[in-house]
């Protein structure tokens, strides 16, 4: 028989909530909250703030804590020694009593109550500050606290290991069987009053604040520029932490302050002026920016998402236009930009021959152009900064120069002293970036495509469809894989586009490699299927790890010379219409587009 343990929460709110879900009768709410426990992967945990084992709650980040705590013990005989960070955002769920802040505060309680030293911050910390407090101190690991840019009824906990990148498999394993092991609260982890009178309790602010700002300075290459220039920049940090980091990022590179979009600049968990508080879903987020831009005579808008690891990057065209760049588009300039820098900086020959930019498998391939032109390594990995924290890592302690990496979801790393994404870093590097370019009479779309002419236009188009049926999810793959009846017969075609090369990561195929088998790590968990066109194309298929949809990225890649982009536009989108229609079949599936 199976035995079930109940675990009672100390949190008055969410045993109300429970209470009145039970009064109402409302049983599917109470399944929802209740019947599955929520996964720890490498992202960590994500979810809704509310009661039950299926939500983010006092309970559950006591019962995920002791569980990391545990693995930390079996992994670490120096962690009473070295200790952990956690940080959090400004995330907040009044009916249910949670908030950032007091889940940082419950998993502090946790390692403090095993005798571990806790680096807490005092206050809301862009999530980058995590990663390079890992770094910097030497920790053993990193907890943030955040939803990034979810909705506002979300909260996640991320985590960092000792080499100050976001953990990898088996350690997600080991974390969740640990947690599983650790479900009952020990008795001192509700106590966050002792917790926070403890010696073991330390405040990273100040100093880290002040070591960041330090470390980011090496990549500002024309301070005399930055102080004179007149150029005026938007930056928006809607509602989340970053309005006072990026200020301070500006100050560090002598740049003048951005114009803060002032009802959007303070933290508020509720986001009331945006649907999506996500800057990459375009338009609707930046509308207050745009508005701001046009009183005050700006032509660039900066915007990070609500815990500032991302950035996107708006430019009013001479048609009176905006223009927001896509990922890819400013992995582009960035990596350009960083190599230019670099260039000028080192005279050696040889120093290009240790160098390294990455990007994920569904980003971009313009890096790849850039360093074949200019000598340097490209990798590329599998998709989220993960993966290319850890790589960059690897490679940096090969003594290995790693000086860009970036995700086309508007995720960049400009400095190894971060091996994640950070917005913060990236706006200050972008507001120098645009102040250099002004005093060459240029703006970022006329040096976009300048970086085209010279490496070759890579032209993408990403997208995704809503389902939330795992059953046709399946299918949909299953009969990518199985085309012609048989197993493993992929399509050669779709529509009139000729296939060359197909690699499916959640089976380890990949038609390009002698033996068939892929080279990049594959996992059966979840979908990711990309097919090579003939015509120079790539597009991947995949799902999300976090969100009921299923996305795709799709990139033509033309040699140096061909510039006709109207044509390559118009390629790339017959291509797209092809695979939407061909193998994703949207009527037959019942898949929803992506909300305009």
């Amino acid at each position: 028989m199976l035995k079930r343990h109940v675990f009672i929460s100390q949190n008055l709110k969410t045993a109300s909530m429970v209470r009145d879900m039970v009064k109402e009768g409302a049983v599917e709410a109470l399944k929802k909250c209740f019947s599955s426990r929520m996964e720890f992967g490498t992202a960590g945990l994500r979810a809704a703030m509310g009661p039950g084992i299926s939500c983010m709650n006092d309970l559950t980040i006591i019962q995920t804590t002791q569980g990391f705590c545990r693995y930390l013990e079996e992994n670490f005989g120096n962690l009473k020694e070295r200790g952990v960070v956690i940080g959090y955002d400004a995330r907040a769920h009044p009916p249910s009593g949670g908030s950032s802040k007091r889940f940082s505060s419950l998993a502090a309680a946790v390692f403090i109550s095993r005798g571990v030293p806790v680096h807490l911050f005092s206050d809301i910390t862009p999530t980058p500050f995590v990663p390079f407090t890992v770094s910097h101190l030497g920790l053993c690991a990193g907890i943030m606290v955040t939803a990034s840019h979810n909705p506002k009824q979300d909260n996640g906990y991320k985590v960092y290991w000792e080499n100050g990148a976001q953990i990898v498999s088996p350690h997600d394993k080991g974390i969740a069987t640990a947690i599983e092991e650790n479900l009952e609260p020990w008795p001192e982890s509700w106590n966050i009053e002792e917790a926070l009178k403890s010696p073991l309790l330390k405040d990273p602010y100040q100093d880290i604040h002040a070591q960041y700002f330090k470390a980011i300075q090496k990549h500002c290459h024309h301070r005399d520029i930055n102080k004179s220039s007149e150029v005026k920049i938007v930056h928006t940090s809607v509602h989340g932490v970053g309005h006072a980091f990026v200020q301070s990022a500006f100050k560090a590179f002598d740049l003048h302050p951005p114009y803060a979009v002032e009802e959007q600049k303070d933290p508020d968990p509720e986001f009331p002026t945006v649907k999506y508080p996500n800057p990459e879903e375009g338009e609707g987020v930046l509308t207050l920016s745009f508005a701001l831009a046009e009183r005050e005579g700006a032509a660039f808008v900066l915007a990070n998402d609500p815990d500032a690891d991302r950035l996107a990057i708006a430019e009013k065209q001479q048609s009176g236009q905006w223009r927001v760049f896509s990922g890819n588009e400013l992995g582009a300039l960035l990596g350009w930009w960083m190599f230019r820098c670099w260039k000028q900086q080192n005279s050696d020959k040889d120093a290009v021959k240790s160098l390294y930019m990455l990007s994920s498998t569904v980003s971009s391939k313009i890096l790849r152009a850039i360093a074949l032109k200019e000598g340097f390594h490209f990798e590329e990995t599998l998709t989220g900064f993960k993966w290319m924290g850890n790589r960059a890592r690897d490679l940096l302690d090969q003594g290995k120069t790693v000086l860009f990496a970036f995700e086309e979801a508007i995720g960049y790393m400009c400095s190894p002293s971060v091996l994640d994404k950070d917005g913060v870093s990236a706006a200050a590097i972008a507001g120098e970036m645009i102040s250099y370019l002004a005093t060459k009479k240029t703006i970022l779309s006329q040096q976009l495509t300048a970086i085209y002419d010279e490496y070759g236009y890579h032209i993408s188009k990403n997208s995704y469809f809503i389902c939330h049926d795992q059953d046709v999810i399946r299918s949909l793959f299953e009969r990518l894989r199985n085309y012609s009846g048989q197993k493993d017969s992929y399509p050669t075609e779709c529509g009139r586009f000729s296939i060359s090369a197909v690699r499916d990561l959640t089976t380890g195929y990949d038609s390009n490699q002698p033996n068939n088998k892929a080279v990049l790590p594959t996992s059966s968990s979840s979908q990711m299927i990309t097919f090579t066109f003939s015509n120079g194309g790539v597009a991947t298929m995949r799902t999300s790890g976090t969100e009921p949809k299923i996305k795709y990225y799709t990139e033509l890649c033309a040699a140096p010379g061909n510039s006709d982009v109207t044509q390559l536009k118009k390629e790339l989108d017959d291509l797209v219409d092809a695979i939407v229609e061909n193998f994703f079949e949207p009527e037959k599936n019942k898949l929803q587009p992506k909300p305009e």
